[in-house]
């Protein structure tokens, strides 16, 4: 067997080290750089000549790198592990050995170094993909419950002033701008904000609509801006995206906007400048792209004199502005929309079911104190409790008709709506026939059993209705 010197082993460290394929770097128990190996040299490009000589203290203050194990071995006599950031950029997992001498102290520290800058990035990209994966989930469930629960039709209309409304809206829309929507409560300002967003260059991404008024006001600021894991008690483990996150690249439609608190004011504020959120719990703003649309039914302008509402806040609001007008200053749109509603939950619960004409007149000369909602929840109610497919004036509530419980609806009441006989009996015989087709289940069992042509019964119950423009997604 072949016997090699003591010393071969010493003549031969440099190609050692050097063919060591990761980085070396040695130091002495007081942190002078003793040794770098070639791999080191690649990878953070200093040369032995810059190293060798140098407190590895120093080092760090002259900012060549943010972190060295040597001191804290020395220290503990014991390995350590960290991951070091170049002055380039550049990251490295540390992992350091004490060497021992004859005294039992530790003599030198041998660090081995790995470029790990390719795994952080990866771990980057892999942390900004599940950010995406949440948000698109977040996006997923929030359209699953629009869905679920229905989204307001167009808007339907037949005045003049909700044309000049709905002129604005379509100017508006086609721009970015933020849109304070005024109006009072019932009015279907949702409905005009859909229509905002659907004209718009996001149409076809998402529009979320936060109740700032529905939201408890311990958790407004967590639900609309986020929060990060263990932010507060009761926070999710992995951290939630607020809703502006979730409608990122959207529109985010923040209803009753004059019920925000102070300090959700100012958050919002930030938004509107600046274009970034801040979750709740962390240390650094996220960007989001997002239009807002706002509404309320305050007088902003009386809550601004008044301190409640910031005015820097308001002028960052009143960009482009659209008041809708009650329904009360608008009875012409009465008929049409009750119609839309009629036609809406009669689908809804497979029904046919019509209004009389003397029942949509009594209907439009009422005030509707509650605006387009109530009239909505009227029609709703109507489809769901009465039995006749026709909807006669005795149907109405007595604020609406006059007609009190028990009285009927009797011929004097007919005559003050000021409409031809022939139209009141055509009227009538309509109902006879619906209800008959109704109770018998066919045209063909009506027409036999009265004795009439299946064709004179379609005429008879076909209706002209009155014109109403349905304004459609353009």
């Amino acid at each position: 067997m072949k016997s090699y010197s003591p010393d071969f082993l010493s003549r031969h460290f440099e190609s050692i080290l050097d063919a060591i394929p990761d980085g070396v770097f040695v130091s002495d128990a007081e942190g002078i750089s003793l040794r770098i190996n070639l791999m080191y040299e690649q990878l953070t490009g200093l040369r032995q000549e810059e190293v060798r000589g140098k407190n590895v203290r120093d080092l760090v203050r002259e900012g060549v790198f943010d972190h060295v194990l040597n001191p804290e071995i020395v220290a503990t006599g014991k390995p350590a592990t960290h991951v070091q950031t170049l002055q380039n950029g550049k990251k490295l997992v540390l992992s350091g050995i004490p060497v021992f001498g004859e005294d039992g102290r530790v003599a030198l520290v041998v660090t081995f170094a790995r470029d790990i800058t390719i795994l952080a990035q990866m771990n980057e990209q892999i942390g900004e993909q599940r950010r995406l994966i949440e948000q698109i989930n977040e996006q997923l469930a929030y359209m699953a419950h629009e869905q679920a629960h229905g989204t307001p039709q167009q808007p339907v209309f037949a005045s003049q002033a909700m044309e000049r409304v709905l002129s604005l809206i379509r100017r508006f829309a086609v721009s970015d701008a933020t849109v304070l929507i005024l109006g009072e409560t019932g009015v279907g300002k949702d409905v005009f904000a859909r229509m905002v967003h659907s004209l718009s260059g996001r149409g076809k991404k998402m529009l979320l609509k936060v109740d700032c008024g529905g939201i408890s006001e311990t958790l407004t600021e967590s639900e609309i801006f986020g929060y990060m894991p263990g932010s507060f008690t009761g926070a999710l483990s992995k951290g939630k995206a607020g809703y502006f996150e979730i409608a990122d690249g959207g529109t985010i439609f923040l209803d009753e906007v004059g019920e925000l608190t102070a300090a959700m004011q100012t958050r919002l504020l930030r938004v509107l400048q600046d274009g970034e959120i801040m979750r709740v719990g962390a240390s650094s703003p996220r960007r989001v792209d997002v239009r807002v649309i706002a509404a309320t039914n305050r007088n902003l302008e009386e809550n601004v004199e008044a301190g409640t509402f910031r005015r820097d806040l308001y002028y960052r609001l009143n960009v482009a502005t659209v008041h809708i007008p009650p329904l009360r200053e608008r009875p012409e749109d009465v008929r049409p929309l009750a119609e839309q509603f009629l036609r809406q939950y009669a689908a809804k619960y497979h029904r046919s079911m019509a209004f009389m004409d003397m029942t949509l007149d009594m209907m439009s000369r009422y005030v509707w104190p509650g605006n387009v909602r109530e009239l909505q929840n009227l029609v709703h109610s109507l489809v769901i409790t009465l039995k006749d497919p026709m909807i006669s004036p005795r149907d109405l509530p007595v604020q609406i008709s006059g007609i009190k419980p028990g009285e009927g609806f009797c011929p004097e009441e007919m005559l003050s709506v000021h409409r031809p006989l022939r139209d009141i009996m055509a009227e009538m015989e309509r109902s006879f026939l619906l209800r008959a087709i109704e109770e018998h289940g066919s045209v063909q069992k009506v027409a036999k059993l009265f004795q009439i042509d299946r064709s004179t019964i379609f005429r008879k119950i076909q209706r002209q209705g009155r014109s109403a423009r349905s304004v459609q997604k353009t």
